[in-house]
């Protein structure tokens, strides 16, 4: 069920969006000749954004149903909780964006960079989804309800979805939006997908965002363990 939006948007906007190209500005602000061109990436993405961040909802059902006490008493590194479930989100989301790269294959998205391109670009949204359920169970370990931590996370998606180049180009946006974006890390995960997707193997064109994305996760997973080594009621 959790594909079940992220498809929406890849069939649904990325068709009503396709005249966007139509107009030869558009087109250049975009950079490719069809929109679901452009938008696969920010699909995948966005698949990456809601899993991880929404992660921080199993450790509050943990600690609610006392889980989380049998592992912190448990003889294991209290870091390995918060890397544990990271990793297994990351590999959850590096299945959905296999499944949904293979629909927008059959709606006619070319990979530019060929089957290990797409790989590539599993790996990038595994690795920015790793980074974004540390920072959810960053959060989540400071909550003891749902719904005390549901509306924190929401908070969170929405404005590093719309201020990312992940559904529109930056140069679309306000000045001020544009820097925003600059500073947006799902600006910088999106980027390389998206140059493996429409351009190929530009490798010096992807290494920022690419090079961003492995320092955004290690830093995430130090202020993870962080949060875990301190005591927990």
């Amino acid at each position: 069920m959790s594909l079940m939006q992220p498809l929406i948007w890849l069939v649904l906007m990325g068709n009503v969006m396709a005249g966007m190209t139509r107009n030869p500005y558009g087109a250049a602000m975009l950079g490719v000749d069809r929109y679901l061109d452009f938008m696969t990436p920010g699909i995948m993405i966005m698949t990456a954004l809601f899993s991880g961040i929404f992660c921080g909802f199993s450790l509050v059902w943990d600690r609610r149903i006392g889980f989380l006490n049998k592992m912190l008493v448990a003889p294991l590194s209290r870091s390995a909780i918060p890397a544990g479930k990271m990793l297994a989100i990351a590999l959850q989301i590096m299945l959905q964006v296999c499944i949904i790269g293979g629909i927008a294959l059959l709606l006619g998205v070319q990979f530019a960079a060929g089957f290990t391109g797409f790989l590539v670009i599993v790996c990038i949204a595994g690795l920015f989804g790793f980074a974004m359920a540390g920072i959810s169970l960053s959060i989540a370990v400071h909550f003891k309800s749902l719904e005390g931590l549901h509306p924190i996370l929401n908070l969170l998606t929405m404005p590093l979805m719309f201020s990312s180049n992940a559904v529109f180009p930056t140069a679309a946006m306000p000045g001020w939006m544009q820097a925003i974006s600059k500073w947006n890390p799902l600006t910088h995960a999106v980027s390389p997908m998206r140059t493996l997707v429409v351009d190929g193997w530009l490798v010096q064109k992807a290494m920022l965002g690419l090079s961003v994305t492995l320092l955004f996760a290690a830093f995430i997973v130090v202020v993870a363990s962080i949060q875990f080594d301190r005591p927990l009621d």
